[in-house]
């Protein structure tokens, strides 16, 4: 029964969901473990370049892996044929590799879509593919996954509220003061139990204008793509509908990363672990350590986007 009165809830927008069709879980890992068990894989290739939490389902699982390799256009170097129970993960690389996306469904039949770079995207019918809320919009957690398949078994509904600290205080202190537990609530979701995701983490995503945060992306990328294409290494993708997570920099400029922190510009690092799976010779250590992710998302305008161009142009 709805409780009528007493005191006031946060109040959000009634919006929709932006993949409503999808089945809603807790994280995208647990959308890798639940695509995993129903379809019984015995085996699974997983790239090099990609986040360690991402053998969390595999060691759970006891799923054999085996690591392979991606070029500089973010494209598998893999000429294996599948096995009936083997698949092939790939991950759709800050949300421009929707082409290779579509070239890989058709060459393999058990492709697994990693999409939680590329919440904009579409998924392929048959194509299992899942998504992170949590990449691209202020959410604790929550993710999508595409699947003609279900488990038998209800799973429980997460609880997020436990998890919202370093989103307050980001608005009523700073994201200095917030980092910390951000860093406690993202260690909070390793090794969870896969779950529906939750109300509050339901709410939140349905009070967001989606087309206003993928237009505001579009147009930050294209603007950094004009100012830093000349210094680039990576030669990027055009656009072709794709709505990016991050723009990928890669400089040689080794004190890049801390003069854009030292400048109150954050970058992430994608993705430690990366140092210890490969050597320097390997193109994925590379990849790891120069390639910079510029934030181009909905918060920022032209205007933060001219003072990252200005901190990468200037004396080094």
């Amino acid at each position: 029964m709805r409780t009528v009165g007493g005191y006031f809830e946060l109040e959000l927008l009634s919006g929709k969901h932006y993949h409503a069709e999808a089945l809603r879980l807790n994280t995208a890992r647990r959308c890798f473990e639940y695509v995993l068990r129903v379809r019984k894989y015995h085996k699974v290739y997983i790239p090099y370049f990609t986040c360690e939490v991402m053998l969390e389902p595999i060691r759970k699982l006891q799923v054999e892996y085996e690591f392979y390799s991606i070029n500089e256009a973010f494209e598998p170097i893999f000429d294996k044929s599948l096995g009936t129970n083997e698949a092939l993960l790939y991950i759709n690389y800050f949300g421009m590799q929707q082409s290779t996306v579509v070239k890989l469904t058709k060459k393999y039949r058990n492709v697994i879509i990693d999409n939680a770079q590329s919440f904009y995207a579409e998924s392929l019918a048959g194509v299992d593919t899942f998504y992170s809320a949590r990449k691209f919009f202020g959410v604790p957690d929550g993710a999508y996954l595409y699947t003609n398949i279900r488990l038998p078994d209800d799973l429980p509904i997460d609880k997020s509220y436990g998890r919202m600290s370093h989103l307050l205080k980001r608005i009523d202190c700073s994201a200095e003061e917030g980092y910390s537990d951000f860093k406690a609530n993202d260690d909070s979701l390793m090794n969870n139990h896969m779950c529906i995701m939750s109300k509050l983490t339901e709410a939140l995503l349905c009070s967001i204008d989606y087309e206003q945060a993928k237009q505001k992306r579009i147009a930050n990328y294209i603007f950094l793509t004009r100012a830093l294409h000349s210094n680039n290494r990576l030669i990027l993708l055009p656009l072709n509908g794709n709505v990016p997570m991050a723009y990928p920099f890669w400089s040689e400029d080794e004190n890049l990363r801390s003069r854009l922190i030292k400048n109150k510009v954050f970058v992430a690092t994608y993705w430690p672990n990366i140092f210890e799976w490969c050597n320097e010779s390997q193109l994925e250590y590379l990849l790891a350590k120069e390639i910079v992710p510029l934030p181009i998302d909905q918060r920022y305008g032209e205007e933060d986007m001219r003072r990252i161009v200005d901190v990468i142009k200037s004396e080094r």
